[in-house]
């Protein structure tokens, strides 16, 4: 079994030949990674502009106390007149700033006395004036490629009269689930060694969350035949293929045996981590699968570690999951020698976060319950040891 930094670094360093990328109509792009540089074709805004209801006026005019109104300058328009000494121009938000004008004094500042305004507080030169380019100037990379896109990327483009733009294709991944002993959603039990999957439906949830494609296609026997049909039909169909079970060293774990068999690269078999140290990657071409064990606890953070970071890597996409470091409130006993990914209760206090182990019980790697509540994953490497109270350890958040 390699070191579980080396895995990881196998995952970091895969060369993708050719990433799959579509045009989407810029409000359909919200959470997809965008494939290309957004760079500003123009300065915003092109002239000065006005930030404030006020009066358009030349700053040392100020010192005159009172001011003749020229003339309305409403936003959308533009002004005709200019601002000539002794005079002002009203002007609202977001309108143009008249020739002559340096400076916008707030209606606030100032009382309106027939077409004449008294200067009640003055302001400095160029007050609530936006100069040209404030927001982004003409060439400037405003988005990079590879950013995820959120809200505040969709109102940047739709100022750029960004219409439709590239993005990665969000990768097609398919599900699979194998035991002989595994029953499906609403599937009557017939005996009591039959047990209730979760691994392929936490799967799917997992996958919808960080920005894969879920192809949900259920569970399977432990049959070679069968799982040989379903697993080379998967990937045909997707980009990864994630199954649960079959990749220790039983008599009836044949998925590690199929994914040699399908002509696949693997690209390690065993790390040294808990829980989940059977997990399997291999690719074909630009397509992968991902073996993960069958226990709940352990399929899930496997999951995480590697199904989410090559789901990121198909996109070009930044990594979602967050590595913080935390207090400990109570000890953690260190159980074995490999990196381990401990449930735990995470909470933030002032500003800091702080971790405890409150109703998380110790194990097998089945026990999922211990992933409910405001949970995160403590993070030690094989080289670390046991830890007391009010050290400082490594917690990964889930985004």
């Amino acid at each position: 079994m390699i070191h579980f930094n080396e895995s990881i670094e196998i995952l970091q360093n895969l060369e993708i030949k050719n990433f799959k990328t579509k045009k989407l109509y810029l409000v359909d792009a919200l959470g997809y990674v965008l494939a290309e540089d957004i760079i500003a074709d123009h300065n915003s805004p092109e002239y000065p502009t006005s930030a404030m209801d006020g009066y358009a006026i030349i700053h040392e005019d100020m010192n005159l106390g009172r001011l003749k109104i020229a003339s309305i300058n409403p936003a959308g328009s533009i002004s005709k007149e200019e601002v000539i000494g002794g005079t002002c121009i009203k002007t609202f938000t977001g309108s143009l700033m008249p020739k002559g004008a340096d400076t916008l004094i707030p209606i606030e500042n100032v009382q309106v006395e027939g077409d004449e305004i008294v200067i009640k507080e003055e302001v400095p030169q160029c007050f609530s004036v936006r100069e040209v380019g404030e927001n982004y100037a003409k060439g400037q990379l405003l988005i990079a490629k590879g950013t995820k896109i959120d809200f505040p990327q969709i109102g940047v483009m739709s100022s750029l009269n960004i219409v439709t733009l590239l993005v990665y294709e969000k990768p097609t991944v398919a599900i699979l689930s194998t035991g002989s002993e595994l029953l499906e959603l609403g599937e009557t039990q017939t005996n009591n060694a039959q047990i209730r999957s979760s691994n392929n439906y936490i799967l799917e949830s997992i996958v919808e969350k960080y920005d894969g494609l879920p192809m949900q296609l259920g569970c399977i026997k432990d049959d070679k035949a069968n799982i040989t049909k379903a697993v080379a039909s998967a990937l045909e169909q997707s980009d990864i293929v994630v199954t649960t079970g079959g990749v220790s060293v039983g008599d009836f774990d044949f998925v590690k045996d199929v994914i040699v068999e399908l002509g696949c690269d693997v690209l390690f078999k065993g790390v040294r981590v808990k829980p989940g140290q059977h997990i399997m990657v291999a690719r074909k071409g630009d397509k992968f699968i991902i073996g993960l064990p069958g226990f709940a606890y352990s399929s899930t953070v496997t999951a995480l570690l590697y199904v989410v970071p090559l789901i990121e890597k198909l996109q070009q996409g930044c990594s979602t999951l967050l590595e913080v470091k935390a207090t400990l409130k109570e000890p953690f006993i260190k159980r074995a020698k490999k990196a381990e990914f401990t449930a735990c209760n995470i909470s933030l206090l002032g500003g800091e976060y702080y971790v405890d182990f409150k109703d998380k019980k110790v194990g097998s790697s089945a026990i999922l319950t211990n992933m409910l509540g405001s949970v995160a994953l403590l993070v030690t490497s094989e080289e670390e040891s046991s830890k007391k109270v009010g050290d400082e350890v490594t917690v990964l958040l889930f985004g």
